[in-house]
């Protein structure tokens, strides 16, 4: 049977709960048309690079699944007329990676340094040795600007 690796995001405002119980449903289609699950990851809650149907955020969750193309088009139906599921991708692969996904890993490691990015989270990016004294910066105000126009 052919592989797939299974993304799909899950609305930021329904809980954990629900998401794992999605999760169970989509798992028990695959089953129910002759597939398998080999690995469920739940990635958690994670910032979108845009904003789809009007969510900042969403639940990932990935599925490594072993199932002819007719379970994995009945999962993905399903998922386009739920509320919850905001977007979902299948890819076929040759086979399955051993162990955590890429995306595990990276949170492991961070969670280890102390924070994601180390010790850049400070928010202090140091003195530039190249640039001198900026002097008194005063703010420049509309009003000024409006008169200095009307008299030239």
């Amino acid at each position: 049977m052919p592989l797939y690796e299974h993304v799909f995001l899950a609305r930021q405002d329904v809980s954990a709960q629900q998401v794992e119980s999605l999760t169970e449903q989509y798992k028990s289609v695959i089953e129910q048309n002759g597939g398998s699950i080999a690995k469920v990851e739940y990635w958690g809650v994670r910032p979108l690079s845009f904003r789809i149907k009007k969510n900042r955020k969403a639940h990932y969750t990935l599925m490594n699944i072993d199932a002819p193309h007719e379970a994995v088009a009945e999962m993905e139906r399903q998922m386009g007329l739920s509320d919850d599921v905001i977007r979902f991708m299948t890819v076929r692969v040759e086979e399955h990676e051993e162990g955590q996904s890429a995306i595990l890993t990276r949170r492991d490691r961070d969670d280890r340094r102390g924070g994601r990015g180390g010790d850049r989270d400070r928010g202090d990016r140091g003195d530039r040795g190249d640039r001198g004294d900026r002097g008194d910066r005063r703010p420049r105000s509309s009003d000024s600007n409006a008169s200095e126009g009307a008299r030239a």
